[in-house]
């Protein structure tokens, strides 16, 4: 957690509206109450501690210093610049909030709790992504064809019962327990596959941690959603996202490593263990959920419509995000010629500035409402990914930069819906299994695209029969899925207890 204090000083000369308004409390980033000896505090805000001093001098000037500490534990430094803009220039009554921020204004707890997930995101992720992004390198150190790397590919992805388990148990004991565990068994047995002595032993560990990544990943988005207002859920799972993003790139960056020589790529699976403090940070730091700690109904059924219509779009999705994902870098390396070094530099440069797309899906998606981005971002996210598979050269980096920023902003409107549309009593456990569906889905689309090339099909070809399945999972979602931007989650899930909005 941050330890220094910011201190921020501005003399207003008098009649000036910035003089005005010093005296009286603010309501943009922080919501103020007066105190006693004329000073404001944080009534509701991100900070740790606030404090705003005010001082009017003999000739009408004043001066206002205020003195905060902010309470964003490992992404502090992403927000401190636009949050010090922020406090420096107060923000007209009533106008929306800056395009960084959530909709709603969140308190010290929300902010710490949202940073804390996003960081086990970034772990988990980071896991999620390691064979993907190595298998084309581990395949040619143990001699593997295109058809035994798919085998394989699938079943790493089968092993997301693994995940099931201690959906259950978050379920029963607690979000924060069930995620702090996995923080520190994700790297721990990911980091194994450095030491494998054979192609099987390495697809064993990766079958082992990289559900356990998983498991990690949805819980966070659960008690993420449990802990965000109402209108900022979307948010938050845009944020979960740029910092799975964050994750991802690691992995990504890591592929240098396989430059060094034939064994390389142990070296990436070794870099595992760097998110150790992560776990560390959770133990230490992560609350449980007020929505799992207020009484709840545990035990209810799982409303079978909902949990059918939310995995039939998980599943139908999948059949081509996966293998589009798990197949880019091997077209990358066997079909362009490009080196590792090569592959990193096209994802980082053409996957980081996408990722802006999931800041302005993630605020449109609250503001506007979900399924209108879902209508139009996703067939054109699946159209530019498609062609990427077609094209090269620049126009092969354009499509995948257009793609990728479009899907950016689909998927927090896709995926909040996962954790809105069940109650508290059994959120985990539906997120396990529609996580569950959506991986043995993209489990047959790896296995089929895998065959389908050992037998001469061309990579382009293939994705755009699989980009059926997302052109129809955007048309389920748009035309079944209830609008649930503005909707408070008990409002959604009737059995549930109402909690305070704070």
């Amino acid at each position: 957690m941050p330890k220094r204090l910011s201190t921020i000083t501005t003399v207003w000369p008098a009649g000036s509206p910035g003089a005005e308004a010093a005296t009286t409390p603010r309501s943009d980033v922080v919501d103020e109450q007066a105190e006693a000896d004329g000073s404001f505090s944080q009534a509701v805000g991100p900070f740790r501690s606030y404090r705003r001093e005010v001082a009017t001098h003999d000739d009408g000037s004043v001066t206002e210093t205020t003195t905060y500490r902010l309470s964003i534990p490992w992404f502090g430094w992403l927000f401190a610049g636009a949050l010090r803009r922020s406090l420096r220039s107060r923000r007209p009554e009533g106008a929306s909030s800056p395009w960084w921020s959530p909709p709603d204004r969140l308190t010290e707890r929300q902010a710490r709790s949202l940073a804390l997930l996003a960081a086990a995101g970034m772990s988990a992720t980071f896991a999620n992504t390691l064979f993907t992004q190595t298998s084309t390198f581990v395949a040619d150190s143990f001699d593997i064809s295109e058809r035994g790397l798919g085998h394989a590919g699938a079943i790493v992805r089968l092993g997301v019962v693994i995940a099931l388990p201690f959906a259950l148990l978050a379920d029963r004991v607690g979000r924060r327990r069930m995620i702090v565990l996995l923080a520190w068994l994700t790297p721990i047995v990911c980091a194994l596959g450095a030491a494998a002595t054979s192609f099987p032993l390495l697809v064993a560990t990766q079958t082992v941690g990289r559900p356990l990544g998983i498991a990690l990943a949805l819980l966070a988005a659960v008690a993420a959603a449990e802990e965000m207002p109402r209108n900022s859920r979307a948010y938050a799972v845009s944020v979960l996202a740029m910092a799975a993003g964050l994750g991802a790139g690691v992995a990504v960056a890591a592929l240098r490593l396989t430059d060094l020589g034939p064994e390389g790529w142990r070296l990436v699976y070794l870099l595992s263990l760097v998110w150790l403090p992560v776990a560390v940070s959770l133990g230490r730091h992560l609350l449980e959920t007020r929505r799992f700690e207020t009484i709840h109904r545990i035990g209810v059924p799982i409303n079978r419509k909902r949990l059918a219509l939310i995995a039939s779009v998980a599943l139908a999705a999948n059949m081509f995000v996966a293998p589009a994902s798990y197949f880019q870098n091997n077209y990358l390396d066997k079909v362009r010629g490009y080196s590792g070094g090569g592959i990193a530099l096209f994802t980082l440069a053409t996957g980081t500035p996408a990722s802006l797309g999931l800041v302005v899906g993630g605020k449109l998606a609250d503001v506007v409402g979900r399924r209108r981005l879902i209508a139009i971002c996703s067939p054109i996210s699946t159209i530019c990914i498609t062609t990427a598979f077609f094209v090269s050269g620049p126009s092969m980096w354009a499509v995948s930069l257009t793609g990728g920023f479009m899907a950016a902003m689909a998927y927090p409107a896709f995926a909040v819906y996962r954790a809105e549309m069940f109650p508290t009593g059994n959120r985990g456990m539906a997120n396990g299994l529609v996580t569950a569906t959506a991986l043995l889905s993209g489990s047959v689309g790896i296995l089929l695209v895998g065959s389908l090339r050992d037998q001469g099909y061309s990579y382009g070809s293939l994705m755009a029969c699989m980009a059926l399945g997302q052109l129809t999972a955007a048309f389920v979602a748009y035309r079944w899925y209830p609008e649930t931007a503005h909707l408070e989650l008990e409002a959604l899930n009737p059995g549930d207890p109402v909690i305070s909005e704070r």
